[in-house]
């Protein structure tokens, strides 16, 4: 079996957030958890640039110039979306009125630590934008992330070496190789993808992997 491809990783994501929810999503890869929301099912998307009811990306003659989400990609509005000031964005973040965010990082650590706005190399740009806020005030932090780098390294480590978005904030990890839960020093498998046994990953990732009945090494 091959690694989930980015838009089954994002449709496993949707089909785990229940129904009703206030979702906010990243830049990059979560941006897609809208487009693949189940049918018959409802989630209503915040985006921090002042937009609730976002729907799923804009194509051809659906675009709106002065539609856009906090990654400037066009975007779709749902019925009964409203706008509003950028603090009373973040006022919704802050007040813990978001639910659900789905968020990319370079590294989560086992006690659920989060990295996510900057490396440590000069070639990359900081940009923090409203990671620190969502880890802080959304009620569930969802990470959607490749599991490893361009270079082979795991993003899953036992202490992050980039500078802290937030501290012991993420509640799973969905990546390309499978699904993990920051849980007692270790990550609790919930899902592989079929890619890599689990004994591969444990080599590779050099974590401690805890497989729940029915995964096996």
């Amino acid at each position: 079996m091959s690694r989930w491809t980015r838009d089954e990783l994002a449709a496993r994501v949707a089909a785990d957030i229940p129904d009703g929810s206030y979702v906010n999503l990243g830049i990059g890869m979560p941006t897609m958890v809208a487009d693949h929301v189940p049918a018959g099912r409802e989630l209503v998307f915040h985006t921090e640039n002042g937009m609730l009811g976002m729907g799923p990306a804009a194509v051809g003659d659906q675009i709106d110039e002065d539609l856009i989400n906090a990654g400037k990609l066009y975007v779709t509005e749902t019925s009964g979306s409203s706008y509003f000031h950028h603090a009373d964005s973040f006022a919704m973040i802050r007040g813990g009125h978001i639910e659900y965010c789905v968020i990319g990082a370079y590294q989560v650590a086992v006690d659920g630590d989060l990295a996510n706005w900057r490396t440590n190399s000069p070639e990359v740009i900081p940009g923090v934008g409203g990671a620190m806020d969502l880890a802080a005030g959304a009620q569930n932090v969802f990470v959607c992330m490749d599991l490893f780098t361009k270079s082979g390294e795991s993003k899953l480590v036992t202490d992050c070496a980039y500078p802290l978005t937030g501290r012991g904030c993420v509640n799973r990890v969905y990546t390309d190789y499978g699904i993990f839960e920051p849980k007692d020093g270790g990550f609790a498998v919930v899902e592989l993808s079929g890619a890599a046994t689990l004994e591969e990953l444990r080599e590779r990732c050099s974590v401690r992997l805890d497989a729940p009945s029915g995964v096996h090494a």
